[in-house]
């Protein structure tokens, strides 16, 4: 999940989104309700707990629905896939605190359907006081409420042309204009896989290493970078462990990369990388955010391009803002392979649309068929 800066909320021109709000403190339904009003948004109906979202969710047909995880009588895990069952691609951004149980509690949401979550801070004075939850939760509304406005056209595979060809081809997309990378003359085998996501990451991460298979990851460490805050992210490379059945777990300071093991960057710090392609090790960093992240993609590409060069095979996932754009830029000129999510299938297509509409990318693909591209880079190369 990425970081959001502080900006000032302004009502909007378009038609407001509207909004449920489910939590089980008032304090928490008011300033939410408050909030989003403030920004142009319509809260058209709150909820205690979420028995009352199932029942409120067919009279006021919301755009989006604020879910917290801990409420009586049905908690947030039981409400989602009632929800979703009664309207089937109902954006539902799941709220909990940031403690190990409700991280995982919050991973189990987006494999059953949700679209995000948002930390929240653990006191109502907490919620009270952070302009950071407010304004993420604000941008969040708006991106999602976006999303679920609008109409999405079937997914479609672009591929970028061979390499024999005189010149990259140019593809029509709701965005623009996209133009492809042709694919390099000559490909250095991988020796490490690279991927970048945020705002449905998550998810989409899990497919991708699944369709990929173990057996071939076996062959090259693979480094992520997902946009999450602490706690999160070691809960997630957990689950990502057991999903694909290989050694996941958050990169630790001094720890050389080893194949066949997954490595995420930890919340709140960056991971970057030093030594040589031969022996890298992972270093963990404190410095400041860079794209409003930490972790960021960014720093770990720029890193890999620097000692592995055209050895490198990266991917950019679903996820608001631009991080990984500049390290992308970094990778492809040091002559690595770089692949992009599409936009019918991103969450958000800010990230994977950003290297995309710089024509940074070998290929821009639906999620499903990433994995197999991926597998098929790594089967054919090494």
């Amino acid at each position: 999940m990425s970081a959001i800066p502080a900006v000032a909320h302004a009502p909007s021109a378009r038609s407001p989104i509207k909004v449920l709000v489910a939590d089980d403190s008032a304090v928490v339904r008011g300033l939410v309700s408050r909030w989003l009003s403030e920004a142009g948004h319509e809260v058209v109906a709150t909820a205690p707990n979420g028995r009352a979202a199932v029942d409120a969710l067919a009279r006021c047909n919301p755009d989006v629905v604020l879910l917290d995880i801990e409420m009586p009588e049905l908690d947030g895990i039981q409400a989602l896939p009632l929800m979703l069952a009664k309207q089937p691609g109902i954006q539902v951004v799941m709220m909990s605190t940031l403690t190990q149980r409700n991280a995982d509690v919050s991973l189990r949401c987006l494999s059953l359907g949700a679209v995000d979550y948002i930390p929240k801070p653990e006191s109502n004075r907490g919620v009270t006081t952070s302009d950071g939850f407010r304004n993420d939760l604000v941008e969040r509304i708006r991106v999602f409420g976006a999303a679920r406005a609008r109409r999405r056209p079937a997914p479609t595979s672009v591929e970028a042309a061979a390499s024999a060809a005189p010149a990259a081809p140019t593809v029509s997309r709701l965005s623009g204009t996209v133009t492809l990378r042709p694919k390099p003359r000559t490909v250095a085998p991988p020796r490490v896989l690279l991927i970048g996501s945020s705002t449905g990451g998550p998810r989409a991460v899990g497919e991708v290493l699944e369709k990929i298979g173990a057996a071939t990851l076996r062959r090259l460490p693979v480094l992520i970078v997902q946009h999450m805050p602490p706690v999160f992210t070691a809960v997630f490379a957990e689950h990502l462990g057991a999903r694909i059945g290989l050694p996941a777990a958050e990169g630790k300071a001094d720890e050389r990369l080893q194949p066949g093991r997954i490595y995420v960057a930890p919340g709140g710090r960056h991971m970057r990388l030093s030594g040589s392609a031969a022996e890298t090790v992972i270093r963990l960093d404190d410095g400041p955010p860079v794209n409003f992240c930490r972790p960021a993609v960014d720093v770990m590409f720029l890193d890999a391009a620097a000692l592995y060069g055209g050895a490198t095979l990266s991917v950019i996932l679903t996820g608001m803002g631009s991080d990984g754009t500049a390290g992308a830029r970094a990778l492809v000129e040091a002559g690595g392979t770089l692949l992009a999510q599409d936009e019918a299938t991103s969450t958000v297509w800010g990230m994977p649309g950003s290297v995309a509409k710089a024509g940074l990318c070998h290929a821009v693909l639906p999620l499903p068929e990433i994995g197999p591209a991926l597998r098929n880079a790594i089967a054919e190369r090494v």
